[in-house]
């Protein structure tokens, strides 16, 4: 079992040269100096996700934490996409050439119909497109679609490296390593691609980096590890619906659920190799059928209770994400910044370490002013 103390005193005081002062008095006990604002997928509110611009506006707009997802490509190489289904997130069903390459697929016990990262080299991803994802609720984003491709994860790197360089401040790193049990069925070895990767540059071997899945055995091969390469590193063990099982255990017909491993049982089980534990937003403060928040649960508080860190997804400004009380009448699509940042700032209260958000500006203000 690793030690707590140690590697936690490191993150603090990482946390606490960076991010400033205390939380404001009144506010549920945190385990971080300040909540941290990690940038999902950069700044997926205002550009394509997983680009080189959607990151750039995230640094841009004071994201503490820059997020690429990691899937894999045919010749083994890992790249920045929520998903190995790029069918949503590219142009690639534009592409006559790839037409045939279009398949059904079974992923993480969810049945697709799409094009795969792992059926195409990383030169072909290269010829294709970002566009953004969630067209009819961000119709802004779209005029960016076409202009920018997928990047490796040595080109996001390289591109946070420099961008710290360039502005003087320090940025985190907190990658997902998607997929990993079914990467690991077609014959690839994603964490070992991901340990080469970060040990390759000095940039992932110094700065604030907190490694994310939704797996727990890889989290447990990878620990020792990832502290070699980089000793003030954080594990998260992303959590799904309370009602399904991770898909690593998944696989192996065990019947261990999400809501298993929330209850404080459960928690001080998945302290023994995890550092922060990342749940929805609603499993926060659940919503009815409507939309409307009902009672807290005490997750934050038994989680702390553990010595786990929180670290919740996702924040997103449209009244469409918003709990129903937050909601204007501006419409679903519309942008509520007075209200995303009421919702933020009530997570903060009930003692929340940090929180992912698509619009880090926003995040960024629901912080300052806390």
């Amino acid at each position: 079992m690793r030690v707590f103390s140690r590697r936690s005193a490191l993150a603090t005081s990482c946390a606490a040269a960076l991010y400033g002062s205390v939380r404001q008095a009144g506010a549920a006990p945190s385990l971080t100096p300040r909540p941290l604002v990690f940038a999902h997928r950069g700044a997926s509110a205002l550009r394509p996700e997983h680009t080189l611009a959607a990151y750039a506006q995230a640094i841009a707009d004071g994201a503490d934490f820059i997020e690429p997802d990691l899937v894999m490509t045919k010749d083994g190489v890992m790249v920045c996409r929520h998903e190995t289904n790029i069918a949503e997130t590219t142009d690639v069903a534009q592409r006559p050439e790839f037409a045939s390459r279009k398949r059904t697929a079974t992923i993480d016990g969810t049945t697709a119909t799409g094009w795969f990262t792992t059926d195409f080299t990383l030169a072909e991803l290269k010829t294709l497109r970002a566009k953004e994802r969630l067209a009819t609720l961000r119709v802004h984003n779209t005029r960016f679609d076409g202009h920018f491709d997928i990047p490796t994860f040595e080109e996001m790197i390289d591109f946070v490296a420099a961008e710290s360089a360039t502005r003087g401040r320090v940025l985190g790193l907190i990658p997902e390593i998607k997929h990993s049990t079914h990467f690991h069925t077609l014959g690839f070895d994603p964490e070992a691609v991901f340990l080469r990767t970060i040990a390759a540059h000095a940039y992932t071997r110094t700065a604030p980096l907190e490694v994310q899945s939704f797996e727990t055995g890889n989290l447990q091969r990878i620990g020792a590890d990832v502290h070699v390469i980089n000793p003030q590193a954080r594990l998260m063990l992303l959590m799904g619906e309370r009602k399904e099982v991770p898909p690593d255990l998944a696989a192996k017909g065990q019947k261990t659920t999400f809501g298993d491993l929330m209850t404080p049982a459960g928690l001080k089980d998945v302290r023994r190799y995890a550092d922060v534990i990342g749940p929805s937003l609603t499993d926060l403060i659940p919503r009815d059928a409507q939309g409307a928040w009902l009672e807290p649960s005490s997750l934050v508080e038994d989680a702390h209770a553990a010595g786990l860190l929180v670290h919740a997804y996702t924040c997103r400004p449209e009244n469409h994400f918003l709990p129903r009380q937050l909601r204007n009448a501006d419409g679903d699509a519309a942008r509520n910044v007075h209200g995303s940042i009421q919702e933020i700032q009530r997570y903060l209260d009930m003692g929340l370490d940090g929180f992912f958000t698509d619009d880090p500006a926003i995040g960024r203000r629901a912080v300052d002013h806390i």
